[in-house]
């Protein structure tokens, strides 16, 4: 009898969001006080790992958009940004060290080596 359950999960169509994230992203729109809104994840080139994430809540739906719902919450991927975030896992952090949504993305080609990496 298997107890790692992770590996049989589809990580080959999309974005993952973590129960942790999900019901921080829940908790935020109950506070907007919105249930129209969708967690857009998009991908721009840049960084020193060579992406540049951007999330976002967002009302529309585009052409092409991946949608993917955990626990009640929609996730919108445009399909520029798609392939590039395949197995990408959407983390929340609540720690004295720091608060914040994490991305884990196999993608990713590179590392940091410099230190603080936002100007």
């Amino acid at each position: 009898m298997s107890t790692d359950q992770v590996t049989d999960a589809p990580v080959s169509d999309g974005v993952v969001l973590s129960e942790e994230a999900a019901s921080k992203v829940k908790a935020l729109l109950e506070g907007e006080g919105r249930d129209d809104l969708s967690l857009r994840i998009a991908v721009q080139p840049g960084g020193c790992s060579g992406l540049r994430y951007q999330l976002f809540f967002d009302e529309r739906q585009l052409d092409g958009d991946v949608v993917k719902s955990y626990d009640g919450v929609s996730v919108v991927t445009d399909r520029m940004s798609a392939p590039y975030l395949t197995g990408a896992t959407i983390d929340f952090v609540d720690t004295i060290e720091k608060q914040g949504f994490t991305i884990d993305n196999p993608n990713a080609t590179g590392s940091c080596a410099c230190g603080d990496s936002f100007h």
